[in-house]
């Protein structure tokens, strides 16, 4: 923290700083108290040099848009915002009791309690939706709880506007947290924000009552396929009712997903339950986090947390049956299209590609061993600025694949693949 913001321990002349209570990619978060008022907020810090360099700065008036618009009893409220030359101060109400995610790590919930924060959840998530905000970013980790036990949703920096629609009422941007995120929102064609979000509270309230994720692989391409597919099994302790409305929250078409008035007319949503929570214990599996504790934030990927093992970047895997390569990059799609057009140029390959440029089909010019050979590409977002891209034989010959790769492919691609600071350190 800059000297010049901070006087005899006194923030910015008015609050006195305390504790750090947590830290993020690009924020800390610190307990500190009003001089004047003597009540306690929550102080986060946002340094303006890292918003700039990372093209964040319209994430972040976002963030104190929508916090200044929304009032609720289950959503964090937004005291002020203060700037001084270097960062940017957030006083937000502060929420002592913890992260829905640090409960989950305990066990899963009994299904009346379950209930209780889920109803919680979609109270604060229709209110939003009223005012034309979409949150975008719902995950346990963004749901806090104060001292009496109550919900309360976070971290509205990936959230978006109704004003934020293109011409055909959809969203364009992909964003979220990757095992929370809906399918449309992974396959770039444009969504519904609220669909989304309704994606999203289905997968938490998946968690809260079986203590694990319904979509997960170490893969990520894995992954989003089975996110796509909608390709998930309810554990054998759901009761009907659960099962059912899971099952509509998690469907992949978001036009016939279900809608959050048909949520609260459902039988499951609409039972009684029990005021004081209580947690069952731990029952041995719980894969909410990545490796080393990480939560698997798509952010995180970028800032070279290991939430998904993406090393090697570019690696193809040694299955004779099923080859593929696959590399994460930086550039638009847009450039990874071209660049594998260029390839397909250069050695006379006809090209077919999708109207959203999420996926190629390269094909030979002549039979081989086993005819023409067939190459397809798919173009997976993690975030607006971080691609994964899936390279794999469709039909042909393995060598003359592996011929293809070798010669054409890794060469033309080399200068689009994103390797970490770290990786050029090692060499340096």
């Amino acid at each position: 923290m800059a000297a010049e913001d901070r006087s005899n321990g006194v923030l910015l002349g008015k609050y006195e700083l305390g504790r750090q209570l947590g830290h993020g990619t690009f924020a800390k978060v610190y307990h500190a108290r009003n001089l004047q008022t003597g009540k306690s907020v929550a102080m986060k810090l946002i340094a303006k040099e890292k918003v700039i360099k990372v093209g964040m700065t319209d994430q972040i008036k976002r963030e104190i848009s929508v916090m200044k618009m929304v009032r609720h009893p289950n959503i964090v409220e937004l005291h002020e915002v203060m700037a001084s030359k270097s960062n940017i101060y957030f006083a937000m109400e502060l929420v002592r009791g913890g992260e829905l995610f640090s409960k989950i790590e305990k066990g899963r919930l009994r299904e009346d309690v379950a209930r209780s924060y889920f109803q919680q959840l979609i109270s604060a998530v229709d209110f939003c939706h009223s005012r034309g905000v979409f949150h975008r970013d719902l995950k346990p980790e963004n749901l806090l709880f104060d001292e009496e036990g109550n919900l309360k949703v976070t971290d509205f920096g990936l959230s978006a506007f109704t004003d934020h629609l293109r011409q055909d009422g959809l969203l364009h941007t992909t964003c979220g947290t990757p095992a929370y995120v809906a399918p449309e929102v992974i396959g770039k064609k444009g969504y519904d924000g609220a669909k989304a979000d309704i994606w999203s509270c289905g997968v938490i309230l998946y968690v809260l009552l079986a203590g694990f994720l319904p979509f997960q692989d170490e893969n990520l391409i894995a992954m989003y396929k089975k996110i796509y597919r909608g390709d998930f099994k309810c554990p054998p302790w759901f009761s009907s009712d659960a099962r059912r409305l899971i099952t509509k929250l998690l469907d992949p078409n978001p036009n016939s997903r279900i809608t959050i008035s048909k949520i609260m007319d459902s039988a499951w949503f609409k039972k009684a339950t029990q005021k004081k929570p209580k947690f069952l214990e731990d029952e041995g599996v719980n894969n909410l986090k990545g490796k080393d504790g990480e939560t698997l934030n798509a952010f995180h990927i970028i800032s070279l947390s290991e939430g998904f093992d993406l090393s090697p970047l570019f690696e193809e895997k040694k299955r004779e049956e099923k080859q593929e390569i696959r590399f994460a990059t930086m550039k638009p799609a847009g450039a990874v299209v071209s660049k594998l057009e260029e390839v397909a140029k250069a050695v006379k390959f006809s090209v077919k590609k999708s109207g959203d440029e999420s996926s190629l089909r390269l094909q030979g010019p002549k039979n081989g061993r086993k005819g023409k050979l067939g190459i397809s590409a798919d173009i997976f977002a993690v975030t607006p600025s971080f691609l994964v891209v899936e390279v794999k034989k469709s039909s042909g010959d393995t060598l003359e694949y592996n011929q293809f790769c070798t010669k054409e492919l890794r060469p033309a691609l080399k200068d689009i693949v994103w390797t970490s600071p770290a990786d050029h350190s090692t060499q340096a």
